[in-house]
């Protein structure tokens, strides 16, 4: 007997068998032997004494076509069944004593099986990251991970495309040899030796080359696939591509109407300007425009955005985009980017050196910090406390200074405690009332700027605080 996993179903079935049924009959019953599915008595191929059939197939050819036997349509399911028996009318004997030359009444021999399987359950994907999946640009051999798992026949391989066309199949885990894909297909399925190939679940580490790929922008799609045939998405994305070419070669022309003598103007979006003050979080966006001689746009050219950090700051990853057929463009820099100098830069060429045309921006940001003031409502003798977190980093080892003031409404701000922060940005404080009310006060908190914190002043909401 052969039965399918709980996920799957036979779909297909080929059998190369041969057998007899030599020990003869008698009244009502005769020796014979069957193969059948998806029930014992489901036959698609038998061979019975009663039925003047003493033999099938040839034993000593075991995969002559005389043994081949496809089982189709109703006989598939969920079980193949093969059968050497004595059948008959219930009461009733098989003669004893005639046997074929090897001593068997009745026999079948099952030399080989190509089974086909249905799994419809798909894997899934989780957890993705490295470089394929966040980098805006790929060059060389890149990492992608994540998780994979399969209810069925397990997991098998990553296959990435680029602008539909596979250009990339990685096996993920051949689980000790048996998910190995043996083929000889007719159609390309996949084949094992196994009836549970492959791994249920793998943690994947996939290095992707590039190289295969036009340099450019491109649509690249990566999907997981089960030992079945199943695919599920694992990352889609628009990527660009750039391998330079060997030295001394000048790389591919980067953009329709590439010039080394190209004009780029650009600015802050919305007012054009070279430097822009904004708060903390708001991110910012680099807008422009690329001609040639003569103001002809030049589209589909790749533009670098580099962001030059203040002192203490982190190295900001380097940020690409294309031109449109206008040859304009516009580059979004991260909501938590710190004050810094941003460079535009255009290169004739993919792959030069130096670049055909270069811009500088300045972009002021102002230091983010939260608030909470509790009670909001005291009095005389009574105290309120302050409790926040000053926003973006890195922050000082030793932390940052920040400045407490108070006002009353419409009046001007007083400071009226210093603190300082813990390396993680957080601070608390206290003030006690020490005249009698009722009077409001608004307070907030400020930052001002210091070298080791990459960020302009900036400071806190206002909160309204009430004495009685």
């Amino acid at each position: 007997m052969f039965g399918a996993p709980a996920t799957e179903k036979l779909v297909g079935a080929t059998l190369w068998r041969a057998g007899d049924a030599a020990g003869g009959a008698a009244i009502n019953a005769g020796y014979l032997f069957t193969l059948a599915g998806p029930s014992p008595t489901a036959l698609f191929d038998s061979c019975a004494y009663l039925a003047e059939c003493v033999s099938k197939g040839e034993s000593g050819n075991p995969m002559s076509p005389a043994n081949q036997v496809a089982a189709a349509g109703s006989h598939l399911g969920g079980q193949l069944f093969a059968s050497a028996t004595c059948g008959g009318v219930q009461n009733y004997a098989c003669p004893e004593g005639k046997v074929d030359p090897n001593g068997y009444a009745a026999t079948v021999s099952l030399y080989a099986a190509d089974l086909t399987l249905e799994q419809a359950a798909t894997p899934t994907a989780a957890n993705v990251g490295g470089e394929v999946a966040i980098a805006p640009t790929l060059t060389g051999t890149s990492d992608l991970m994540f998780d994979a798992a399969d209810p069925g026949a397990g997991v098998y391989e990553a296959r990435f495309s680029v602008d539909g066309q596979t250009v990339q199949s990685t096996a993920l885990d051949e689980n000790g040899g048996r998910c190995r894909n043996v083929g000889q297909t007719a159609d390309g399925t996949l084949a094992f030796l196994y009836l549970q190939p492959c791994a249920g679940s793998v943690g994947a580490d996939v290095a992707f080359d590039s190289s295969s790929v036009p340099n450019g922008v491109h649509h690249l799609v990566v999907s997981v696939v089960d030992a079945a045939g199943n695919t599920a998405p694992v990352l889609d994305r628009v990527v660009s591509i750039y391998n330079p070419p060997p030295p001394g070669v000048p790389g591919p022309l980067n953009g329709a109407n590439a010039s080394t003598h190209a004009t780029l103007t650009v600015g802050w979006s919305g007012h054009m300007k070279p430097a822009l003050t904004t708060g903390y979080g708001r991110g910012a966006r680099v807008a422009g425009r690329l001609t040639a001689p003569g103001g002809i746009a030049i589209s589909g050219a790749l533009i670098e955005v580099q962001s030059s950090p203040a002192t203490g700051s982190r190295r900001i990853a380097a940020i690409t985009v294309h031109t449109g057929r206008d040859g304009r463009f516009t580059a979004l820099l991260p909501r938590t980017i710190p004050s810094c100098r941003v460079r535009v830069s255009y290169r004739a060429h993919l792959g030069d050196g130096a670049a055909a045309a270069t811009r500088a921006l300045v972009l002021n940001v102002r230091a983010g910090i939260a608030l909470r003031v509790s009670p909001l409502t005291s009095g005389v003798g009574g105290s309120i406390f302050f409790r926040g977190r000053l926003r973006g980093g890195p922050i000082p080892a030793e932390g940052k200074q920040l400045v407490l003031e108070a006002r009353s409404p419409g009046g001007s701000w007083i400071e009226f405690k210093v603190v300082r922060t813990d390396s993680r940005g957080r601070y608390h404080a206290s003030y006690r009332f020490r005249f009698a009310g009722p009077a409001l006060y608004d307070f907030r908190v400020v930052s001002e700027p210091e070298s080791d914190y990459p960020y302009a002043a900036g400071s806190s909401r206002v909160v309204l605080v009430r004495e009685h």
